[in-house]
């Protein structure tokens, strides 16, 4: 298991935007404002016609977003990248961006639910196809991908954590001239660089690791300039989920902390595994970290995993005697958080993944927080000694 050789310089990371800008801040200011003047008409003209690039609208280009687009940029090793008000906003804008009616996108199963509820409606209603596969398959999403418009890919996979080799279905997209994308959110770019393995557009729930604090809900895509421009050209200015000044200020702070928060998700959560995995009360441990090896180009493993219970645990005593894990749905933030697979399994009234691939009603989704490895321990077994009923 590796523990993440940095695959980016921290130092100038840390220290991006800060010399020589902003009156030598050390923190980049909050430019919260809606839109910006012209000196003289001749300035605002130039604008226009594109001979210059400065900010006009927020929604169209402010200096702190532009701050964080630069710095997840240079850690994903892009040429560029579009900050968004939401995950989902980065999601869509980038699946519209290549898609048109009547077209074809093949995606890995088990993907994010909500992108699965995307799938299933607005893009259902523009009548166009999704094909899923299972990832780790190749020979079936190679059978997959002739006359397709896009590979969606998620890796590892929500909830039951399917890792697949992300360069070698990124080079079967190329060799179909699919465009490939992936979802990058559950590894971040410090255990996880997708574009130097092929694929064209990375996604990230900003409000995950890049945030790190639970405090801001954003999303980013990245790749090259030309397909960041062709997102920008039409999804990112229409569709409007324009990341705020603010909140990406604060992803700014994020991402300053990314490397020592990652390490210290992936060594608590992989001592967590391997200790769930020796309980007798613990059918299956869903960690890609527990397999004898990662996939290529996967350096890393994050704090989000899950697990199923044996016959005889009573999973709502389990959450309810936690202390330190909290119910709560979403994940990489500081603390420690649960969802069991039977409350997931109640979402009936939209398309549900969970229905759609399978996950077990005796699962749980852990996400393994900054509260230390002991502490989270203890609170699990004295949740379990409540929840057996042996």
């Amino acid at each position: 298991m590796s523990n993440g050789a940095d695959p980016f310089d921290l130092a100038s990371i840390i220290t991006a935007h800060d010399e020589g800008n902003f009156a030598d801040a050390v923190v980049p200011p909050i430019f919260q404002t809606s839109l910006f003047t012209f000196s003289d008409y001749d300035e605002m003209i130039a604008a226009y016609r594109g001979e210059k690039v400065r900010p006009t609208y927020t929604r169209g280009l402010n200096p702190t977003v532009r701050a964080f687009e630069e710095m997840l940029a240079k850690l994903e090793g892009a040429e560029d990248a579009l900050g968004f008000a939401s995950g989902m906003a980065a999601i869509s804008s980038a699946v519209l961006s290549f898609v048109e009616p009547g077209d074809r996108i093949v995606a890995v199963r088990h993907v994010y639910p909500d992108a699965f509820r995307l799938f299933g409606t607005i893009l259902k209603r523009m009548k166009i196809e999704v094909t899923y596969v299972d990832g780790r398959d190749e020979e079936a999403v190679a059978r997959a991908l002739p006359g397709a418009k896009l590979l969606y890919l998620e890796s590892p996979t929500s909830w039951v954590m399917e890792a697949h080799d992300v360069g070698a279905l990124a080079a079967l997209a190329k060799r179909h001239g699919v465009v490939s994308m992936i979802d990058n959110s559950w590894a971040s770019p410090f255990f996880q660089r997708p574009l130097t393995l092929g694929v064209d557009l990375v996604i990230h729930s900003a409000s995950k690791y890049l945030g790190g604090h639970s405090d801001v809900v954003a999303g980013i895509v990245a790749g090259s300039k030309a397909t960041i421009a062709r997102v920008k050209a039409e999804a990112y200015p229409y569709l409007g989920g324009k990341l705020s000044p603010f909140d990406a200020w604060l992803l700014i702070r994020g991402l300053r902390t990314l490397p020592l928060r990652m390490r210290a998700h992936q060594a608590s959560a992989l001592e967590i595994a391997r200790r769930l995995q020796k309980l007798d009360v613990v059918e299956t441990v869903c960690h890609p970290g527990l397999a004898n090896r990662l996939p290529a180009g996967l350096n890393g493993t994050s704090g989000l995993f899950s697990f199923i219970f044996r016959e005889g645990v009573d999973i709502r005593t389990f959450a309810d005697h936690l202390k330190l894990f909290k119910l709560g749905v979403s994940w990489g933030g500081h603390e420690s958080l649960i969802v069991p697979g039977e409350v997931v399994l109640q979402q009936k009234a939209q398309p549900n993944s969970a229905h759609a691939f399978g996950i077990h009603a005796r699962s749980v989704r852990l996400h393994v927080g900054l509260e230390g490895t002991e502490a989270l321990w203890r609170d699990i077994e004295e949740a379990l000694a409540a929840a057996s009923l042996s």
